[in-house]
């Protein structure tokens, strides 16, 4: 028996769902990071199976201006916001949608005045754990904001925790940290991949490594040095690097020195699934992360994934089978080096794998999700 057995919900659980109305409250803006996408493909799929199903969280605009709340800078990483949201009007659109269902997928403000007004208006609080911030803390600020900061997301988890029935988290690691916090119920739930990205033709099959993409925040906990170290490493080899965040004036300064290494600015969803296509390769060494949506992107497209053993979707046996996995006594440029021996039929068979187990892992993910929103609703 597989991990993924077990990977559909019955008629009865679709039944079950199909007159709800969903609510997801969040700051996390579409695209802009791992939760933002997460939620953006769990809609796609929730969307025709539920009655009604609506998202209350900011927008970017074309002009980079946010929406969507009163917004200051983050310290340390002026891409993101920190949102002192309308509460007034997320409690009129709470009480006007009634939700059966509230999901709040992040802390802060918003997600508290989520799940405050859900309580309240009786609704089932459904919290996604996706990222343990207070981990984090050291590596964007110094020891007084650090402290500052910690404290801050100690208290608004421990009160999420509290006013949420059901927490859900996509790694055995983070369900063990939300049991440590106090949550009543806590599950593992499986990442939903882009409809787009399943459902697009492929490129043709990778059979060489030749050119490497990272794609992902420009931030410290995603170890972009030995990214750089690896260009440097590796001259024969285009490298390539998409995305924005704090460290983004670093890897500009490296793409000047570095004749194979550029950098691409941040792409939207399907600019981003074309570089994947176009690359053969897609890096992700970070030092901390919770799962790792863009590693299952890059199996769904078939492509050779390197993920380092801090990443979260190395914690799913099923998977580990199509990805390249840097363990802690090695390195990027060292594990590129081996990929460069390796026989080419072995690449191509390691990459089927990985598109066949990211398409169970979404129909698992997604069976796993209906399942729950149906339990919730016989009650």
């Amino acid at each position: 028996m597989t991990l993924f057995s077990n990977s559909g919900a019955d008629l009865d659980e679709l039944a079950q769902i199909k007159d709800m109305r969903v609510m997801i409250i969040s700051d996390a803006a579409p695209e802009r990071n791992g939760v933002g996408a997460y939620y953006q493909d769990l809609i796609q799929y929730l969307q025709p199976k539920v009655g009604k199903l609506e998202i209350i969280c900011p927008i970017i605009l074309e002009n980079g201006r946010w929406q969507g709340g009163l917004n200051i800078p983050l310290p340390g990483d002026t891409t993101q916001k920190f949102l002192i949201p309308n509460f007034w009007n997320i409690k009129k659109r709470v009480r006007q949608f009634a939700p059966d269902v509230v999901i709040v997928p992040t802390p802060g403000l918003i997600g508290l005045a989520g799940a405050f007004q859900g309580r309240k208006h009786g609704a089932t609080v459904l919290l996604g754990f996706h990222t343990w911030f207070e981990k984090l803390a050291d590596m964007y600020w110094g020891r007084i904001e650090g402290a500052l900061n910690r404290a801050y997301f100690w208290v608004s988890n421990k009160l999420l925790f509290r006013w949420s029935d059901i927490v859900v988290a996509n790694s055995d690691e983070m369900v063990q940290i939300a049991n440590e916090f106090g949550s009543k119920k806590s599950f593992r739930v499986g990442t939903p991949v882009a409809f787009n990205f399943l459902n697009q033709p492929q490129a043709d099959p990778v059979d060489k490594v030749a050119r490497i993409l990272f794609a992902g925040r420009l931030a410290a906990e995603k170890n972009l040095p030995a990214i750089i170290d690896a260009a440097r490493a590796h001259p024969d080899l285009e490298f390539s690097i998409s995305g924005d965040g704090p460290e983004r004036a670093h890897v500009e300064k490296a793409t000047l020195e570095l004749p194979n290494l550029r950098y691409l600015g941040w792409l939207n969803r399907d600019a981003l699934m074309a570089q994947i296509d176009q690359h053969d390769c897609l890096v992700l060494p970070s030092h901390v992360e919770s799962f790792g949506t863009i590693a299952l992107e890059s199996m769904a497209r078939g492509r050779i994934t390197v993920v380092s053993r801090n990443c979260g979707i190395c914690q799913w046996p099923e998977l580990n089978k199509g990805l390249f996995i840097i363990e802690p006594h090695s390195n990027l440029a060292d594990m590129i080096s081996s990929l460069k021996s390796i026989d080419s039929k072995l690449l191509v068979q390691k990459t089927s794998m990985g598109r066949a187990a990211a398409e169970q892992l979404n129909n698992w993910s997604m069976g796993l999700w209906y399942s729950l929103l149906g339990s919730l609703n016989k009650k």
